[in-house]
């Protein structure tokens, strides 16, 4: 079976302990089956996107032992391509334009974190708008309700991690009530959210598998949807165990002292860096080289 994952990383900081788990893992998954390896720069956050942080990250998997394909994808140069699927859910009437609040735009634009509380359900104020009434700033929602009635068939996704192993049936009232009218995208910050971009990345590259960490489980059914509304194929998920801190809170980038650089800087190898995370040396993963 084809084997092409991806590690997908934003140039917003500096890489920590659990980036370095999560490619890591993602690396070898697909070196031990003899897959392909990617790795995608998320850059649409052109706010906080930093080139420096972009050249960071490469010399971090380098140091790591990680390969990858060039060129890399940088999200930020193919914005027409997120635009022109997001047009086309607009085409079909999945779509539609808001002016609430933005504080709870910008929040969920951004890639879902564990501990970050994340604005409520949106109660559908704007859901009755039509797209030609689209003002500058309106962000564009998916109306939940209306995808998942054009949705017929049953929907789920595999997830191959130690944490969810098995086939996970998508409930269409858990996506009302949890998940309700995502935001897709925002014209003022000409970007789209981090899901949609995902998604639509993931079937351009020829993703079979996605691993990544298991705070981001909970977007996997909004993935799905997504995907069976652009026909996009399912990838296989699997999502991992997380690092965590002494006090066993989630490493965010905000964490400097444990930055990939930080501990490069303090004279760590790679295989002290391994052994943080819970993962073999690299002599024992091949002890005949």
């Amino acid at each position: 079976m084809t084997f092409v994952t991806r590690f997908a990383p934003s140039p917003t900081g500096p890489l920590h302990l659990g980036h370095a788990y999560s490619a890591l893992l993602a690396h070898e998954m697909a070196r031990d089956v003899n897959g392909t390896f990617l790795l995608r720069i998320e850059d649409t956050d052109t706010s906080r996107a930093r080139v420096a942080w972009e050249e960071q990250i490469y010399d971090d998997l380098a140091w790591l032992g990680l390969t990858w394909r060039t060129p890399v994808l940088r999200q930020s140069e193919h914005l027409e391509r997120y635009n022109r699927a997001l047009m086309q859910l607009a085409a079909d009437g999945l779509v539609y334009p808001c002016s609430c609040r933005r504080s709870d735009i910008r929040a969920a634009l951004s890639a879902p974190q564990e501990g970050v509380i994340e604005p409520s359900v949106y109660p559908g104020t704007c859901r009755h708008r039509q797209m030609s009434s689209r003002k500058p700033g309106d962000a564009l929602r998916l109306n939940m309700a209306r995808a998942l009635e054009r949705l017929e068939a049953p929907l789920s996704f595999v997830d191959t991690g130690p944490i969810h192993t098995g086939t996970h049936a998508i409930d269409p009232d858990t996506l009302l009530h949890q998940t309700g009218d995502a935001v897709l995208g925002r014209k003022e910050i000409e970007t789209v959210s981090y899901v949609l971009a995902a998604v639509i990345d993931d079937a351009a590259q020829g993703i079979t598998h996605i691993v990544r960490g298991a705070d981001l489980f909970d977007t996997t059914p909004l993935q799905v949807v997504l995907q069976h509304l652009l026909d996009l194929p399912t990838p296989i998920y699997h999502h991992h165990r997380l690092i965590r801190d002494d006090a066993g809170k989630r490493l965010a980038k905000r964490d400097d002292a444990r930055a990939i650089a930080k501990y490069r800087a303090d004279c760590a190898t790679p295989d002290d860096i391994r052994a943080m995370v819970g993962l073999p040396s690299l002599f024992e993963k091949n002890p005949r080289e």
